[in-house]
């Protein structure tokens, strides 16, 4: 009900009337003027009441008199009267019927009572009616009962004293709600309020408002007070205390700050008044240090007393709470002050309510916000919020090093015993040791054996103290351990909570305007207000140090999951909001600590020690592990999970994980999954961190990239819990989420983890090298993982990526380049299947990009990556192969980069694609790629390691080139229009086109470089290479050549083919003539081929027969080419160098090469008459020679038979000349030519090598001889018009020399006959062939050619010499073949004979048939002739083979018969003057031989011998003796002497007694002597000096007989028994018998040819001859009874004497 209602009033107008009444009985003895007054009062309340209608309002005027008898009974000091008269006061107040003055009157008489400690507690209560019902009291009169409340305060009654504290309070916040009620009503005014001077005057505020007034003149009286200076105001104030002034102080500025803000006045008593008494009064605290207050310091220094400073930090926390941006300057120093209270050196209370005042502002986030810009942000200024948290930091650090010192209830825990649990302390470091099991159930910190409990101090972002709140203590509580732990962690937990949350709130409100301002706006930039990144910026900075100080040893020292948990959020919010602001130290600061939180204790220091930025150069990582399962059997606090090896580079011990560890590696996992975009570089940090712990938990990659527990195998080293086995899987899967969750990272995010990732990659790489252990794969298979799921936009990370893994693929240790490889081949197939958009047949750029690793691993030297490499392409061939399109330079390259250092297995492998790609992909892939293929083919030719895929290889390009027949059309149109768009691109860009064979059509060009490998093929080192390649090229040219155009043709010549003749003949000439002892394996090479230079020898014959097959083959295409005279030269100079190089097999090919394009039949042996049947056909049988029959080492060629290949040579090879025209051959100056390359290949190789040569180079064996003398005749028919005396001699020249080769000896069984058959080898056969054609052509040829006939008698006659004097090849030894040793590599002079001597038969017909030619007779041929055959006549039994000089003897026999009678008949001429001499030189050479018989002649031998001589003595004395006229009278002496000589010949010593008679050659010497005297004595000689010769050579005779005779006798005598020489004793036989046939001889002529001289001395022999007849020989006397017989003829009686007339 309310008061001014009817009835209300009516209530108080009859409870008024009640109490003036009491009033009046209560006082009726003792005070009768109460008593009256009472009684006058009812009487003026009945007045009014019964006169105004508004009796409240009439009560109000009235109030004076109305409260007057009350007074008056309160001043009987009556206790019953005080307290009815405050009864009824209190109710007339509380209808607000009480005016000012008697409101006055009221409390001047409620002060009496004060003063006489009546009612104190009524009298509270009546004050506080009076001022809470209305706003009549003010100024004085409200300062006074203020003060009587105060005094009340001070009294000795505790309840009052309580009340009146509590009045006080209600009191003075009732006149600050008075101010706030007058503001309120004066809000719409708006007074401009006088500028505040110095207000020296502090009573009166004259600009103030009443209730203003009240509350200014209040609160500066308080501050006076508290100041303990005299108030103003409430005058009568005896005593006051601080405590309870700064509590009223606190509950103003706490309960009314908008009191403050709003007036000037009141905030300049803030600064002026309140700021500096705070100050003055912290003074104790901040000087105070803890114990060090000795009677030493020269004042004793005040001690701080808990109750102020509690009240005082109260004050400041509201003053900083409600004021701080009015008292700037005043706040940065009580923060500073507040700081200072966390020192270590104040008293634990101190700290604790410090700590407390701390939390209560780091639960304001705003605020702290606002110390960061007016301090932090300033210049000059104390950084008061780093400070702070700084202070926080070092306070909790403070705890752990010095635990609660000076006060009784700190606890510090018992250190860990080492032991207690099963690691004991080998692994050392805190949480290991054993702790009091009941401690262990507590959340506590414990460090470095500090134990601290941690309390729930207050709810999350409230700051409840407890301390603070003590005003009812005096004395410093006792604080209880760890409670100031508990604060300073919820202080931090908190100050991290409200920053990250308030900026984080405003990032995302900035980020939604910036959205919306990009829907509206999309072309403008949204620029962010920069001031507020500032602020949060300097925040986080001025912070970061200080909190992530104390989290990180709070996180170290944790023994709580929950708390843990708290510490790792904290930090994880920071580290997040670091990297939204972009902030990297700190960022990365936060995240090494949760790092190294992960790792075991002291791992963390090797890995994340340096600075974030500075890892790389650490080496770190993770080493292997053998699980065994263990229940958690540890009693430390921290409970082990695991045990496992470090990933270090030095093996270390085992290292343990906690429980701990995997909490944080899971807040790790969190951080990178819901941050990483803001991560940055600091992925670098945690994927290092994941790889140390995936290792320790012993995480192995599979397949994709994903980790999985690896086997329980690995080694003894890792032991993981139940609890941590069941964790695995979660953490693995986490890991692979972490990646995938990659794809949602912006661009630069997901640049930062693959950087990451590289490097961290690239220190694992660093720690596997030089050992063989396993190493940490974390990396790569999660750079496998990232790309994996980035396939979307996969170019912008696909360089970095692929870049690195191409690093790892080149590291030495296998298991590393094993992932890194495949790794990358994953990508590059999962790059290629994945579906993007554009499709890649349509972005060709990405199609290179993603194909070039593939290429780049070809630069990788270790076999295990190119096998993964290629068979990456194989699988790329198979599944993409159609589509590759413009990738396929890059696939062909990658098979193509083989190279001989690689293992067979990878050549193999590379093949394998290769042929793949040619069986099924050329017709997919684009024809610019054609000539790739056919290199790619060629260089697995020329790999050397695999014989049989280079010879496959070969095939493969004859594939090709089939391929490129089929498809010829095709191929050209789309190489064509290749070519016009890439000459339009140069046009453009200015440059000329450059590629290959370039005027040749670009499909020519493909021909010509399969033509150009297949070439290189050629002379690839390996034989069989060689000869594969070379018959495959030949074939090719053969079957497909005519697809090129013509001038193509002019390239095939020059480039290809004479190219290819260069290489081949440099090769050749400097092989090696080292003996290749066996071909690997067991394979024996035939010895024809057992050194390189044989094998190459073969090739030299393949390809100069292949070229010079093309060249008769397509001689008429060729001939158009222009110059085709100077390719012709350049094959026949091809065609020497061959014919003249070392090696037989090579120089007898050229000239079947010779031959070839020469057009000419070699002789045809019964065994090839096949030749015939295609000569009627038309075909030059030279076609049809074993080269060309063999097709490309594979049965390729597409006509089966030969018949059918022939009719096609038939019908196009040949290309006949159109009729009418000339064949080229006819062309002389080829002719001569071919020619001049003969001459100086016969000059070349048969020149005799100069010099002594100890070691033969090379000596020309005899086939190729043979048919280098076989290719003259027909050569000749084509010259013969110009043959002159010059090219006559050159031949010459050849023929002797090539008739004089030597041949080697274990090749002369082959060419050699046995020696006594007289056959001819081949190469003389030619010989004489040569010789015969040209006789014949000279025969039917003009006159002028008849001069060449004495050159070929010249020739003949040489051909002869040979038969006695073998020719000598320079200077070299030669055996004789009889005494030549097979088995040794000697050389053997060839049996000449029989070429002599079928050489002296051919020169005796040729001269039978020629002798009366002009030149013959002129260049005295005869005389050559007999000159010739002197030799083998004087040789006679010396000669080599007997059958020499029989037939030397019988030619010349024929000859002279032939030659004597021109010689005579041209005698006068002079031109046989010098013939006589010569032959009378060869009869006495013969005649008269100088060698005896060979002792094994056999007498019937030896007569047929003689009967030649004869024979010869015939002819002299038939065709010489009887022409004596016409001949030189010196030769007929000669002849004579040589008969007389003949006819006392001497015998050879060496005849057995048996033959004697017969060898002494007495038929030749009767001849002798009888033609000999048929001249001397028959017909009286024609001139004196005749018979004075053959007189003279009887007395010579005789007188030889005598002096033997004589001399033998002797001799018998002197010799007695012994028998004498055999010699001497023929010698004698052959005087006796020479003496009987010249008594014979005398008998038969007439006695006058015999003058008396002659007969005195046949006589004198006489008794010469008795004397013998005492020999003992029977020989001597048969001869000697036969010559004494004839001497009975001149037993006559003697006559007498007549003497000059006289008798």
């Amino acid at each position: 009900m309310s008061t001014s209602s009817p009835e209300a009033v009516k209530k108080l107008l009859e409870n008024m009337q009640t109490d003036l009444r009491s009033l009046s009985m209560e006082c009726k003895k003792k005070f009768p003027p109460v008593k009256e007054a009472a009684e006058s009062g009812i009487v003026k309340v009945k007045t009014i009441a019964a006169r105004n209608s508004d009796i409240l309002a009439a009560l109000k005027e009235n109030s004076s008199e109305v409260v007057q008898p009350f007074l008056m009974g309160c001043g009987t000091k009556e206790p019953k009267i005080a307290q009815l008269c405050l009864a009824a006061i209190q109710r007339l107040m509380s209808h607000e019927v009480v005016s000012e003055a008697a409101a006055g009157n009221i409390i001047n008489m409620l002060w009496q009572l004060m003063e006489n400690s009546l009612e104190e507690l009524k009298l509270l209560q009546t004050v506080l009616v009076l001022l809470t019902t209305n706003t009549v009291v003010h100024d004085e009169v409200l300062s006074k009962a203020i003060v009587l409340c105060f005094r009340l305060h001070f009294t000795k009654d505790n309840i009052t004293n309580n009340t009146a504290a509590a009045t006080v309070r209600q009191v003075v916040t009732v006149v600050f709600e008075r101010m706030v009620a007058e503001d309120e009503r004066f809000k719409g005014i708006v007074e401009q309020p006088p500028p505040v001077q110095g207000n020296t005057n502090r009573r009166s505020v004259t600009t103030l408002r009443p209730s203003a007034k009240d509350a200014y003149m209040l609160f500066q009286d308080l501050c006076q007070l508290v100041n303990a200076d005299a108030p103003y105001w409430l005058v009568g104030m005896t005593e006051m205390t601080r405590t309870f002034g700064l509590e009223l102080l606190e509950s103003v500025l706490n309960d009314f700050p908008g009191v403050f803000l709003q007036h000037q006045e009141f905030s300049f008593l803030l600064k002026e008044r309140v700021c500096p008494l705070v100050i003055k009064l912290f003074s104790p605290n901040i000087k105070f240090r803890q114990g060090n207050s000795s009677a030493a310091s020269p004042a004793p220094v005040e001690k701080p007393y808990f109750p102020i400073c509690m009240r005082l930090l109260r004050v400041v926390s509201v003053l900083i709470k409600h004021f701080y941006s009015l008292l700037v300057t005043e706040c940065e120093i009580f923060l500073s002050l507040l700081v200072k209270f966390l020192d270590g050196e104040k008293p634990q209370w101190l700290r604790a309510v410090a700590v407390e005042s701390v939390h209560r502002l780091c639960v304001q986030p705003h605020l702290l916000r606002s110390f960061c810009q007016s301090y932090d942000m300033k210049q000059h200024s104390t950084k008061v919020f780093r400070d702070i948290v700084n202070a926080l930091g070092s306070f909790i650090q403070s705890l752990f090093i010095v635990p609660n010192v000076g006060n009784a209830s700190a606890v510090s825990a018992p250190a860990g015993g080492s032991g207690s649990g099963p690691q004991g302390t080998a692994q050392g470091g805190p949480g290991l040791g054993g702790v009091g099991g009941t401690l262990t159930t507590q959340a506590a910190f414990e460090y470095r054996g500090t134990w601290i409990p941690l309390m729930t101090v207050s709810a999350q972002g409230s700051a409840k103290a407890t301390y603070l709140e003590m005003l009812d203590k005096v004395e410093p509580p006792s604080i209880p351990e760890g409670y100031a732990m508990s604060v300073a962690f919820s202080a931090l937990l908190d100050l991290v909570r409200g920053i990250t949350t308030m900026i984080e709130r405003e990032l995302a409100a900035e980020e939604a305007a910036a959205a919306e301002t990009r829907e509206a706006q999309p072309d403008r930039d949204w620029q962010p207000p920069p001031g507020a990144h500032l602020v949060w910026e300097e925040m986080v900075n001025a912070c970061w140090c200080g909190l992530l100080a104390a989290l990180s040893l709070l996180l170290d020292a944790s023994t709580d999951e929950t708390a843990t948990e708290n510490i790792l959020k904290a930090e994880l919010t920071m580290a997040s909001l670091c990297g939204r602001l972009g902030l990297v130290t700190p960022r990365d600061a936060f995240i090494t600590a949760i790092c190294k939180a992960s790792l075991p204790p002291h791992y963390a220091l090797t890995v994340l020690s340096s600075n974030a930025a500075n890892l790389s150069s650490k080496a770190y990582s993770i080493q292997g592990q053998n699980v065994q399962i263990i229940s958690p059997s540890s009693e430390s606090h921290q409970q082990v999970v695991a045990v496992g090896q470090p990933l270090s580079a030095q093996p270390q011990g085992t290292v343990v994980l906690t429980a701990k560890n995997i909490q944080c590696m899971r807040t790790l996992l969190n951080l990178a999954h819901c941050h990483g975009a803001v991560l940055g570089t600091s992925w670098q940090l945690v994927l290092a961190t994941l790889q140390h712990l995936v290792w320790i938990l012993g995480l192995k990659p599979s397949a994709g990239g994903a980790l999985k527990p690896g086997r329980a195998v690995e080694g003894p080293s890792t032991v993981l819990t139940t609890a941590v086995m069941t964790d695995l899987p979660v953490i693995s899967n986490i890991l692979s989420r972490l990646f995938e969750s990659s794809q949602y990272l912006d661009d630069v995010s997901l640049h930062h983890l693959i950087n990451a990732l590289c490097s961290l990659s690239l220190e694992a790489m660093e720690m596997a090298y030089g050992t063989n252990k396993e190493p940490s794969l974390f990396a790569v298979a999660k750079l496998l993982e990232t790309g994996l799921v980035n396939m979307d936009r996969i170019e912008i990370l696909w360089r970095p990526l692929t870049g690195h893994l191409l690093e790892v693929c080149q590291h030495p240790n296998s298991r590393m380049r094993e992932w890194g490889a495949e790794a990358l081949t994953a990508l590059i197939k999962a790059g290629l299947d994945y579906k993007h958009e554009p499709p890649l047949g349509h972005n060709q750029r990405l199609q290179l990009l993603l194909l070039n690793p593939l290429k780049e691993l070809s630069n990788v030297l270790h076999a295990d990556i190119r096998q993964k490499q290629l068979e990456s392409v194989l699988q790329i061939l198979q599944s993409q192969g159609d589509s590759l399109g413009p990738g396929w330079p890059l696939v062909l390259g990658v098979i193509g980069a083989i190279r001989n250092d690689q293992g067979e297995s990878l050549i193999r492998t590379a093949f394998q694609c290769l042929q793949l790609v040619v069986t099924d992909f050329l017709p997919t892939m684009p024809c610019t790629c054609l000539q790739i293929v056919v290199d790619v083919a060629g260089s697995f030719g020329l790999q050397n390691q695999e014989l049989n895929i280079s010879l496959t290889s070969i095939g493969l390009l004859w594939n090709i080139s089939d391929y490129f027949f089929q498809r010829g059309e095709a191929i050209t149109k789309e190489l064509e229009r290749d070519e016009e768009a890439q000459q339009k691109q140069a046009r453009e860009k200015g440059e000329t086109l450059n590629r290959p064979f370039h005027p040749a059509p670009p499909f020519d060009c493909l021909w010509l470089c399969l033509y150009a490998k297949l070439g290189e093929l050629c002379v690839d080192p390996r034989p069989a290479v060689r000869k594969s390649a070379g018959q495959t090229l030949f074939s090719t040219i053969a079957a497909h050549g005519t697809l090129l155009h013509q001038p193509t043709w002019h390239i095939v010549v020059w480039k290809v083919l004479f190219h290819l003749l260069n290489c081949v003949r440099t090769s050749s000439t400097t092989a090696d003539k080292e003996k290749i002892e066996s071909g690997g394996g067991n394979i024996l090479i035939h010895h024809s081929r057992d050194t390189a230079e044989k094998q190459w020898a073969e090739t030299w014959v393949l390809t100069l027969a292949g070229v010079a097959r093309i060249f008769n083959t397509r001689r008429y295409l060729l001939q158009k080419l222009g110059d085709f005279f100077e390719a012709w030269e350049v094959l026949l100079t091809h065609i020497q160098s061959a014919a003249l190089s070392k090696n037989n097999e090579v120089s007898l090919a050229a000239l079947k090469s010779f031959q070839e394009i020469l057009q000419i039949v070699t002789p045809v042996k019964d065994s090839d008459k096949t030749g015939d049947a295609f000569a009627a056909m038309g075909v030059p049988p030279v076609l049809i020679d074993p080269l060309s029959a063999s097709g490309p080492g594979r049965p390729l060629v597409r006509s089966d038979s030969l018949v059918e290949r022939l009719t096609c040579y038939n019908g196009a090879e040949l290309q006949a000349p159109p009729p009418g025209e000339e064949s080229a051959l006819e062309d002389l100056t080829l002719w001569w030519s071919a020619w001049n390359t003969w001459y100086r290949t016969g000059t070349d190789s048969t020149r005799p090598p100069s010099g002594q040569t100890e070691k033969l180079s090379f000596i020309p064996s005899q086939p190729f001889l043979t048919a280098l003398v076989q290719i003259f005749p027909a050569l000749y028919q084509h010259i013969k018009a110009n043959f002159s005396m010059e090219d006559l001699k050159k031949l010459g020249v050849i023929l002797h020399g090539a008739v004089s080769v030597p041949i080697s000896s274990d090749a002369s069984p082959f060419i050699l006959p046995s020696y006594t058959e007289a056959v001819l080898t081949s190469l003389q056969e030619a010989v004489l062939i040569a010789l015969d054609v040209l006789q014949k052509a000279i025969c039917v040829g003009p006159e002028n050619l008849q001069v060449m006939y004495p050159a070929i008698f010249e020739q003949l006659l040489l051909f002869v010499e040979f038969s006695c004097k073998p020719p000598q090849y320079g200077r070299m030894e030669t055996k004789h073949v009889a005494n030549a040793k097979y088995n040794q590599a000697e050389w053997v002079a060839l049996n000449y004979v029989p070429f002599a001597e079928r050489s002296l038969e051919v020169l005796v017909e040729l001269y039978h048939k020629t002798a009366c030619h002009k030149a013959v007779i002129n260049e005295k041929v005869l005389q050559s002739i007999i000159k010739t055959l002197r030799t083998p006549l004087g040789l006679k039994y010396s000669c080599p083979s007997e059958s020499t000089w029989k037939l030397a003897v019988s030619s010349l026999l024929k000859v002279l018969s032939i030659g004597l009678p021109v010689a005579r008949q041209h005698s006068s001429s002079g031109k046989f003057d010098t013939m006589w001499p010569e032959l009378a030189n060869a009869f006495e050479d013969f005649l008269f031989t100088k060698s005896s018989p060979p002792d094994n002649l056999s007498i019937q031998e030896f007569q047929k011998n003689e009967a030649i001589d004869v024979e010869v003595v015939q002819l002299i004395s038939t065709e010489i003796l009887p022409f004596a006229s016409f001949i030189p009278k010196d030769f007929v002496g000669q002849i004579m002497a040589m008969l007389n000589k003949g006819s006392i010949h001497s015998q050879s010593p060496s005849f057995t007694e048996a033959e004697i008679d017969v060898r002494m050659r007495e038929e030749f010497s009767k001849v002798c002597f009888e033609t000999l005297l048929q001249f001397s004595f028959s017909n009286k000689a024609s001139t004196p000096q005749e018979g004075f010769i053959s007189r003279m050579a009887l007395s010579v005779l005789l007188k030889r007989s005598q002096d033997v005779l004589q001399r033998y006798v002797e001799d018998e005598r002197l010799s007695g028994r012994c028998p004498l020489p055999r010699q001497q004793v023929t010698e004698i036989i052959f005087v006796l018998k020479a003496i009987s046939t010249l008594m014979d001889s005398l008998k038969k002529t007439q006695p006058e040819n015999v003058d008396d001289n002659t007969w005195a001395q046949v006589i004198a022999l006489y008794p010469t001859l008795v004397e013998c007849i005492t020999c003992s020989s029977s020989e001597v006397s048969s001869a000697l009874k036969e010559a004494l017989g004839p001497f009975k003829d001149f037993m006559q009686p003697p006559i007498s004497r007549v003497h000059n007339g006289d008798s």
